[in-house]
């Protein structure tokens, strides 16, 4: 029987991507569309894959597929073919990242999920067959222009922080589940203008727009691909980018470059920086945006204290650790700033 899991050390498959020759291209891909059988899909994918040397996360449930992958360059055709040949993912658009290193994945790990974005959605009317309608690059700048044009970010807070379109309002919540009715509440008296959904490559303003649509919004359009394929796009026809800063990405990267702009603040010191780090202290890994100055400080942890841990004989972190739930832990000025007590 096939093996339909990695067997192999986190550490030790950081190491071999490390020594990897060839570069990687770093891809993402979704689609929403009626799978019978998640499973059996999540077994079939992960055998191929795995063959061609793919490494990433995809989520599989009965709504559809979501996934974050890299290949090697020359394994990149062969995983194009294989996914037009699934009838449902054939001719899918990859979005291929805009600023990649090749090192953003280290292993293939295939779940199935109940759905593929947590929305929190319960109601048996709601259905993804009726949504917004599609625009390109061309077409998201030419409706910027327009006075009746609305923008809705949804994505986290954190991702809106480093960079976004320049009329683009923040839905304030780092949860899609929250931010899918607050964008109806926050639209309710604004029905007849034109509403522009975008996030990251495409899988939840597309969700979010077949919801406003479900409220009796009738302009509604979602940005095609997200803002991956829009800064792809805007470099090819040689467009002025609407989007400024950096595209936060969920893998090693953390961030994709789109416009030279920093427009965020490190969250330590106060200075113009837009870098993300996780707090080094294992016992926190705070999500948070940290500047080069701070970063030598503060040993790459967010405070003082977590510093101080962090330079602990690892033996002695450890048994600090014992107990402590980080949970989700991301650093939101709009929400009070929690961290696990550690010197208890």
């Amino acid at each position: 029987m096939a093996v339909l899991h990695n067997r192999v050390s986190q550490a030790e498959l950081k190491k071999l991507l490390n020594e990897e020759k060839e570069h990687r291209t770093t891809i993402s891909f979704y689609h929403y569309f009626s799978i019978t059988d998640p499973k059996q899909l999540r077994d079939d994918l992960y055998k191929s894959l795995h063959a061609l040397k793919v490494f990433g996360r995809i989520y599989v449930a009965h709504e559809g597929i979501n996934a974050q992958v890299s290949v090697p360059e020359s394994n990149f055709i062969a995983l194009k073919k294989y996914l037009y040949s699934i009838e449902a993912l054939n001719n899918i658009r990859l979005n291929i990242a805009v600023d990649d290193d090749g090192k953003s994945f280290w292993v293939l790990k295939i779940k199935v999920r109940e759905k593929i974005v947590a929305d929190g959605i319960t109601d048996p009317g709601f259905s993804m067959d009726k949504k917004g309608r599609y625009v390109n690059a061309v077409q998201m700048n030419a409706l910027l222009k327009d006075e009746n044009t609305i923008v809705i970010d949804m994505r986290n807070h954190y991702e809106y922080e480093v960079g976004h379109f320049v009329k683009a309002i923040e839905v304030p919540s780092d949860t899609f589940r929250e931010q899918l009715p607050m964008a109806v509440e926050m639209m309710k008296d604004k029905k007849d203008k034109n509403i522009i959904m975008y996030c990251t490559g495409g899988i939840r303003c597309e969700k979010a727009s077949a919801y406003m649509m479900h409220h009796g919004f009738n302009n509604v359009f979602d940005l095609e691909g997200g803002i991956i394929n829009y800064a792809r796009e805007a470099k090819e026809k040689g467009l002025q980018s609407e989007f400024i800063g950096k595209n936060f990405v969920f893998d090693d990267r953390r961030g994709e470059r789109i416009t030279e702009h920093v427009i965020a603040k490190c969250h330590q010191c106060g200075n113009t920086s837009d870098t993300h780090i996780n707090c080094n202290n294992d016992g926190c890994h705070l999500l948070f945006i940290q500047c080069k100055a701070c970063a030598e400080k503060y040993d790459g942890c967010c405070s003082e204290e977590c510093r101080q841990i962090f330079n602990l004989p690892l033996e002695q972190q450890k048994e600090l650790r014992k107990g402590i739930d980080k949970g989700n832990m991301i650093f939101n000025k709009s929400k009070q700033r929690l961290r696990p007590r550690l010197d208890k």
